[in-house]
């Protein structure tokens, strides 16, 4: 599919890109140029239209990467005397709860296993145990591990108890199904750099318009404001500060690209034999998945390290690397991992090529598996 002499990014962002997205970024644009602003409205129109929007969310985009957005979401959004439920089961979490603290809204956390889903009956039973809770803010695709926590389950308890949703769609929008129609919603939050095959540079916050036109002035970051931002938007076609003009014309053409190949689905099915080929690759290997089979999501893999004295990630990354393949650390805080992506503008044919590497690296290095 790709791909000249750059090393294959087997990580969840930034990821490897197709020939005609790098394309895209050799043209400069004026940031008040007309073709420019329409580039922009056009991309922020498909992205509403990935998760079924309709006409009652708007798309706000903002400079900066994922977390930028998430930030700008909870600052937005959450009044500042909300309380915020956040489920805990993994780094990108915690990074919410850090968000928080730094804002100075209140939070509930739900402290799970990192191999834990969480529950909408955990939910409720949380709604249950304190009233003052307003806002839930979920991480859909808990990248630290790869663990995929029910997002539909989750909608419907919020939306049965009128709490309201934020939802870190970071590595899942565009490669699972997400319909905002089935509602309980009330924002979503991703990135340019991720399962959508763009670059990274651009994060974005799909919300339910009437939600954003109630938060005027709520904001403590002028950078950060999704209401200012998307106003000014609205008014002159044109961002507020200095767009990255070169990240919305790869995120363009990467959105061209995938609806040409069918979508959510087929790029989700693509994903999903990406996975299982790397999965069934590495065992054959000896290598096992942290995560069981029902919980995992077709985005990255987390594996076990070799249990073997001589385990050492950075030498294994750079027999990896030298390899061609880009592999990426563990992030969990019980056991010693390492993780590998299976997203961007690859190929089942890739990951086996990817599994090879591995394997001989393994067996350059000396390491038992087994």
């Amino acid at each position: 599919m790709i791909l000249g002499n750059d090393p294959v990014l087997l990580t969840p962002g930034p990821l490897t890109t197709s020939p005609a997205t790098r394309e895209a970024m050799l043209h400069d644009w004026g940031s008040w140029d007309t073709s420019f602003n329409r580039m922009t409205q056009s991309v922020c129109a498909d992205l509403v239209e990935i998760v079924h929007g309709q006409n009652d969310y708007v798309c706000v985009p903002l400079q900066g990467s994922g977390t930028f957005a998430v930030e700008a979401a909870l600052g937005t959004l959450v009044p500042r005397d909300g309380r915020v439920l956040v489920p805990n089961n993994g780094a990108y979490c915690t990074r919410i709860i850090r968000i928080l603290q730094r804002l100075g809204i209140a939070y509930v956390e739900l402290a799970l296993r990192e191999d834990e889903p969480v529950t909408a009956a955990a939910i409720e039973d949380a709604f249950n145990g304190d009233p003052r809770i307003t806002h839930v803010a979920q991480v859909h695709l808990e990248t630290s591990a790869g663990l995929l926590n029910p997002l539909d389950e989750i909608a419907a308890v919020c939306q049965r108890h009128g709490k309201r949703l934020i939802v870190d769609a970071m590595s899942s929008l565009g490669a699972l199904p997400i319909d905002l129609r089935r509602g309980g919603i009330d924002a979503l939050v991703s990135a340019s750099g991720k399962c959508l095959e763009g670059v990274p540079g651009m994060g974005f916050v799909i919300v339910r318009r009437e939600l954003l036109e109630a938060s005027e002035g709520r904001s403590p970051s002028l950078a950060l404001d999704l209401h200012d931002q998307y106003t000014y938007m609205q008014k002159t076609t044109q961002w507020r500060f200095t767009p990255p003009t070169h990240v919305v014309a790869a995120l363009r053409q990467a959105l061209d690209t995938f609806i040409a190949e069918g979508g959510q689905p087929e790029r989700g099915a693509r994903y999903v034999r990406n996975c299982a080929t790397l999965v069934d690759g590495m065992k054959a290997l000896g290598l096992e998945p942290f995560l069981k089979p029902e919980v995992q999501a077709p985005v990255i893999v987390t594996f076990h390290a070799p249990n073997d004295p001589a385990w050492r990630f950075a030498d294994f990354y750079a027999a990896v690397r030298d390899a061609g393949y880009i592999l990426y650390p563990g992030k969990l805080t019980q056991v010693e991992t390492f993780r590998v992506g299976c997203i961007g503008a690859i190929d089942a044919n890739e990951l086996h090529n990817a599994v090879a590497a591995i394997g001989r690296a393994l067996v350059a290095l000396g390491l038992k598996v087994r």
